[in-house]
């Protein structure tokens, strides 16, 4: 076991915070992820800051500056997939898990509401660069919009909550995921319009260049998803 009562490293600050204002405050922060992703899936904004950078394998991905560290998106219709069907793994730990295969672990901390979690990812020393030794302590909201468009949002706690609620490990790197989520738009009765936006700062040595440019890695994995949702047992039940 390691010990988590070392002396602390910069930035090891921690707040304690009853569940009430965990609760309010990542309900707040959330909002604003939702609607960042929401104005990000919209055809109609598609030139508010956003470059195309090309498709690859039928999923269009383009990039928006946001101070050293891009966001990037990617778009894909996904024909003979529900939204159903794809909100199924459309989450922060199927997401992680597409990311790099030597997720260490995944692990949900905290349920606030039935659709508000905390959640864990760790990732091992065999990890790709962007993701080797080091940790997020992210939030999950899952919400339906009015006109039945799937949004899941994700994005890591402060560094100061983050350490209340999980103090890090000695040789892990607590990264940032600035932003990132899914909105799923039904197109008719069995396909829909994905986007995915992520912006994340590993932390640590990285330079910036380099993790932009694995960031355009990271907005692929729609294709591995729908791989996931399409093999899945319950896919076949769906067709009857």
């Amino acid at each position: 076991m390691s010990n988590l009562t070392s002396s602390p490293a910069p930035c090891s600050r921690s707040w304690s915070i009853s569940e009430d204002s965990l609760r309010r405050y990542v309900f707040y922060a959330s909002e604003n992820c939702i609607q960042e992703l929401l104005s990000a899936s919209d055809s109609k904004s598609c030139n508010d800051g956003w470059k195309i950078l090309g498709v690859d394998n039928g999923v269009e991905i383009a990039k928006r500056r946001s101070g050293s560290l891009h966001t990037f998106r990617s778009r894909w219709l996904l024909k003979s997939v529900s939204p159903q069907q794809f909100i199924t793994v459309a989450n922060a730990i199927d997401a992680a898990r597409q990311w790099d295969g030597d997720l260490v672990e995944a692990r949900y901390i905290k349920d606030l509401e039935d659709n508000l979690s905390i959640i864990r990812l760790r990732f091992g020393e065999n990890s790709k660069p962007l993701f080797r030794n080091r940790e997020f302590i992210v939030y999950e909201r899952r919400e339906t919009m009015d006109d039945g468009t799937l949004v899941v949002a994700v994005a890591s706690l402060p560094k100061e909550i983050a350490a209340g609620l999980h103090p890090k490990q000695n040789n892990a790197i607590r990264g940032l995921l600035l932003q990132s989520g899914w909105v799923v738009e039904k197109i008719d009765h069995d396909s829909c319009m994905v986007t995915y936006v992520v912006q994340l700062d590993p932390a640590g040595w990285l330079p910036k260049c380099f993790v932009n440019r694995l960031n355009t890695k990271l907005v692929m994995i729609i294709d591995n998803l729908k791989k996931q949702v399409l093999s899945s047992p319950t896919n076949s039940d769906d067709s009857t």
